[in-house]
């Protein structure tokens, strides 16, 4: 990183300890420069958010290239949201520890394992896991569906799931087969507010070892506080089961 870069992010990170400093590298032209933002979060001592008008004003200045902001009174070393989002983002992050001063960068690596990572609200969640297996599985891309924490207790009107599925390509059927997405009720609620991959008694995952064996049918997901997982499809799960969801066309071999 440029020393005139490194020198305004080191004073931005002091100026705003002990919350979290957050901001943009902007490529202009030929010229790369630091755009402090404000952090508009919650809890700015525990984490950043930028105002999505501050990042489209910066898109009208130039091309953004870098998402930095710090870690107060910790190490540089990403936390699960940081590289989550950072996959979710597709650019690199950059975190200066503060008063530390270490800057540590990490890219996006495009290929995040659909087994074991770890929980991430809007960034590797129940919708993730199974948009990510789409992409690998039959190269869909869908949109980025905003979504608030807490949304899938909300049992006033349809939830997240029932208002976006048909949008998306999804067609309700009766019986599953291996790629159809099952939406559940989880929690104390009837809601329809959790999602998995139907992968029925073959639970081979696209570009990776799945390690599972045994009888199926077998269900992908990525439950609330837990690691993404490969479960057997059965019993309580079954149970909870209130849409069987198949994308237009999807016909597997």
């Amino acid at each position: 990183m440029r020393k005139h870069i490194l020198a305004s992010i080191q004073a931005h990170t002091a100026q705003a300890y002990p919350h979290e400093c957050c901001g943009l590298l902007l490529a202009i032209g030929r010229k790369h420069v630091y755009l402090p933002c404000e952090n508009i979060a919650t809890d700015p001592t525990e984490e950043f958010r930028i105002a999505p008008e501050a990042f489209a004003a910066a898109e009208d200045q130039g091309e953004v290239i870098g998402i930095v902001h710090s870690h107060p009174d910790a190490t540089s070393r990403p936390s699960p949201r940081d590289l989550a989002m950072c996959e979710a983002t597709e650019l690199p992050w950059h975190i200066l520890s503060w008063p530390e001063g270490d800057l540590r960068t990490i890219v996006p690596t495009g290929n995040t394992p659909l087994l074991g990572r770890p929980f991430v609200h809007g960034a590797w969640d129940c919708w993730q896991v199974c948009a990510d297996w789409y992409k690998r599985e039959m190269g869909l891309e869908f949109p980025a569906f905003e979504r608030q924490d807490g949304w899938w207790e909300d049992a006033a009107g349809p939830s997240l799931y029932e208002q976006a599925y048909q949008a998306a390509g999804f067609d309700r059927v009766s019986v599953p087969q291996r790629g159809d997405m099952i939406v559940m009720a989880v929690g104390r609620t009837a809601h329809p507010n959790h999602a998995g991959i139907y992968l029925g008694a073959d639970p081979s995952l696209p570009g990776e070892a799945s390690g599972v064996h045994g009888q199926g049918p077998f269900l992908l997901h990525h439950l609330y506080g837990r690691p993404s997982e490969i479960i057997v499809f059965g019993g309580p799960w079954l149970d909870r089961s209130r849409m069987i969801l198949r994308q237009h066309g999807y016909h597997p071999a």
